[in-house]
């Protein structure tokens, strides 16, 4: 490792992530969008303890791509389906502090995506855990995501959101398990849209300070988590564009 090179770029050479090409859509795709979590509580400044607590470039950027291609789909009238990290109070979801309690502003889409609420093409589902995937799961036995898979006969979903190593990650795998097995007929392949995903930053010299926390480095994680989801057979795209 030369003196000006970082521990991260040696790392980023030893396990790349060889992204595809860039992700061309036309109006024959049978393509759904996965918005994971992009709520206050994970992206607005102060919003709670999961919350930033200053400007954050990998999140915010990571909203106003969510958004923009959220207006893309929607101006197509293509399906989205957006998670929202949603937990009962008397609840915990460990090893993380209280964080999105049901009725409150944690729990809400941000303001970049509000407007999904009134959208015919968006379905919203509240989740209380991790993994979207466990989370669509209903009493009956049903699920809402393989549901709307079939129904809107999708084939490629493109996901993006927050975390891009946690809950993410969490449902990519499970929903590439899940087409493996023959369950989620008819989608073929999972696409993970780097520049629309991001995590939190937790450094190491502020996490010794936390009682049971774990540093997270949030560049290190959004490299790593790209990487895992392409191991379980994702495509990482870093552009997607849209024929007329």
């Amino acid at each position: 490792m030369t003196n000006h090179e970082s521990i991260f770029d040696q790392l980023k050479k030893q396990i790349p992530v060889d992204e595809e090409e860039p992700l061309i859509l036309n109006r024959d795709s049978s393509v759904g969008l996965v918005i994971v979590d992009v709520v206050n509580g994970f992206c607005t400044i102060g919003s709670g303890n999961m919350a930033p607590t200053k400007h954050n470039e990998q999140i915010s950027k990571m909203v106003e791509e969510s958004a923009k291609l959220a207006r893309e789909f929607c101006d197509r009238k293509w399906p989205v389906l957006a998670f929202i990290d949603s937990h009962h109070p008397d609840i915990p979801e460990r090893p993380y502090p209280p964080h999105c309690i049901i009725g409150t502003e944690e729990s809400e889409l941000v303001p970049a995506l509000k407007w999904l609420e009134s959208e015919d093409c968006a379905t919203l589902r509240r989740k209380d855990c991790i993994n979207g995937f466990v989370g669509s799961m209903e009493n009956d036995g049903s699920n809402v995501f393989v549901d709307w898979v079939k129904e809107k006969h999708i084939k490629v979903i493109v996901v993006v959101g927050i975390c891009t190593d946690i809950c993410v990650f969490d449902f990519v795998a499970t929903a590439l398990s899940a087409r493996n097995h023959g369950a989620l007929s008819p989608l073929e392949d999972v696409v993970v849209y780097s520049r629309g995903c991001a995590t939190f930053d937790l450094p190491l010299h502020v996490a010794k300070d936390i009682k049971g926390a774990q540093a997270h480095p949030q560049e290190l994680m959004h490299h790593v988590g790209l990487y895992m989801a392409k191991g379980r057979g994702a495509q990482v795209v870093s552009k997607i564009s849209f024929e007329t």
